[in-house]
């Protein structure tokens, strides 16, 4: 039976990892080793709404305390510089597939023929008039629960780290030496210091390094390479000036042999550009850049990677979390949002299993998480195979070449009858995480041509169009990020800025 667990690595997805456990497993006792030779990343992050699920509506923590602590800003999804349109919005809420009074169609499907679909629900309204949260009755923040978050990842970890310490787990500093094994069964983890650390279960949150599950098991890598093109980064942030709002989404924007992101914090700006050594070098990487982001530092750093995953998750005793599992561009802000998930599906075959793991729960581990990073994959393809905003090289090649795997079925699906209600649903399964309404925003918002006429009459167009005229009022009155930053900041010590916050479900 498991008594005793060992984390190796102490960056977001060891202390998330070593945190959930010890707050879901009490009985465990759980120690993280946090090594200066794995670090962390330290660039911004941005979330999808899986983690404030995990952080307030699974671990009940305390919300106030992340606020101060991790100071981050809300996302309510992307705003995508992606296709023919000038521009679309992805958000954590239900709006393309919801089917409102009056109109005899899903909203996606009013969107088919227009070029401005700023407006698609309230949530893309409040997205496209750079708002966060209604106002209330009293003047603060009507906040939802249909948003994620951008956090910097230092200030992440850093409060990870106490609230790790406050739960009872140990974290000691140490660099792994080597792995001492019999077979797939991992006894101990051998330190520089000479310490011989033992323990009945391993977590290896190592990085890209993937230390035990990939170097010393050996689990082979599902490379993606096949289907997802880009392979570098050119990374570099600025000081935000007093003119810049803080936005409440991620930008993501087309560029010539990639994609740029922008991260916003409360007072600094995280860009990035993404690309493929195929079709650009880096200095011609780093030079579109900064022409794109004159502000950005003169020498951005590039970072490599390489994008799939282990072909298994869960090896005898050991399980592999975050970066060290799988990889790939953060192009729907994945990374975090696996973790959470690869977590809590831990956990739960955990319970199953009495915490005695056998062969068919650590199958049914394998099996789900290697299915959830092909899913990833196909969504992520979808946005490749289909973008014309551009016409280099690079993008003709994914327009070409892309295939979309398992998402090939929907899109064929989509092309056939449109924007069906919620029936559609029922072409994914739980492992998948962007369902119906995520595929539907990227092949309504890319104008993927659909065979089917629609033809509306006067009174369905009116209902569409006074519909999102609410939607725009509403948004117009809300409160903007700092407006929201402000508010909470200026309630009393006693208060609880996080109870304004719906609990996510």
């Amino acid at each position: 039976m498991i008594k005793k667990v060992l984390v190796l690595g102490a960056g977001s997805a060891g202390l998330l990892a070593a945190l959930t456990l010890r707050k879901e497993c009490p009985h465990l006792a759980v120690r993280v080793v946090r090594s200066p030779e794995i670090g962390i990343i330290g660039v911004g992050e941005g979330t999808t709404n899986a983690i404030p699920k995990l952080l307030f509506g699974v671990l009940k923590l305390d919300q106030r305390r992340f606020y101060e602590k991790a100071q981050p800003t809300w996302k309510l999804g992307l705003r995508m510089l992606w296709g023919s349109r000038p521009e679309f919005f992805y958000t954590f809420s239900r709006e393309y597939a919801a089917q409102h009074s009056g109109m005899p169609e899903p909203a996606g499907a009013f969107c088919l023929d227009e070029d401005d679909i700023g407006s698609v629900g309230e949530i893309s309204a409040m997205m496209a008039a750079g708002k966060c949260f209604a106002r209330g009755a009293s003047g603060g923040p009507a906040m939802h629960d249909k948003f994620a978050l951008h956090i910097e990842n230092a200030n992440f970890v850093a409060w990870l780290e106490q609230e790790c310490l406050a739960a009872g787990v140990e974290i000691t500093d140490g660099t792994m030496e080597r792995v001492e094994s019999t077979g797939e069964t991992v006894q101990a983890l051998h330190l520089k210091s000479g310490e011989r650390v033992e323990a009945d279960f391993f977590i290896d949150a190592s990085g890209f390094r993937s230390e035990m599950a990939g170097r010393h098991l050996g689990v082979p890598w599902l490379d993606f390479s096949d289907a997802l093109f880009c392979d570098r980064a050119v990374i570099g942030g600025w000081v935000r000036g007093s003119a810049e709002p803080i936005l409440p989404y991620t930008t993501v924007e087309t560029m010539d042999a990639g994609w740029c992101w922008q991260i916003e914090h409360e007072n600094f700006v995280n860009r990035g550009y993404v690309y493929s050594t195929k079709f650009m070098g880096d200095d011609e990487a780093r030079a579109e850049f900064l022409k794109k982001n004159p502000q950005a530092p003169p020498e951005p750093r590039i970072v490599k990677f390489r994008t799939g995953c282990l072909e298994k998750a869960w090896i005898g005793n050991t399980v592999a979390v975050g970066n060290a599992l799988g990889f790939v561009e953060p192009l729907e802000a994945t990374a975090l949002q696996m973790l959470a998930q690869q977590i809590v599906n831990l956990i739960g075959g955990l319970r199953v299993c009495q915490f005695q793991p056998n062969d068919s729960v650590r199958a049914m581990h394998n099996k789900t998480m290697k299915l959830k990073w092909l899913a990833v994959r196909d969504f992520l393809a979808c946005h490749y195979a289909f973008n014309t905003r551009l016409d280099t090289p690079f993008w003709q090649h994914c327009r070409r070449e892309t295939p979309l795997g398992g998402a090939a079925e929907f899109v064929a699906f989509y092309q056939e009858n449109g924007v069906v209600p919620d029936s559609a649903d029922l072409m994914f399964d739980r492992i998948n995480p962007f369902g119906a309404e995520g595929h539907l925003a990227m092949l309504v918002g890319q104008r993927v041509p659909v065979k089917r006429n629609y033809a509306w009459s006067t009174q369905a167009r009116r209902a569409w169009t006074e519909q999102q005229a609410r939607w725009r009022s509403t948004a117009g009155q809300a409160m903007t990020v700092k407006e929201v930053l402000d508010a909470l900041r200026q309630q009393p010590a006693h208060g609880q800025p996080g109870r304004a916050v719906r609990t996510p479900n």
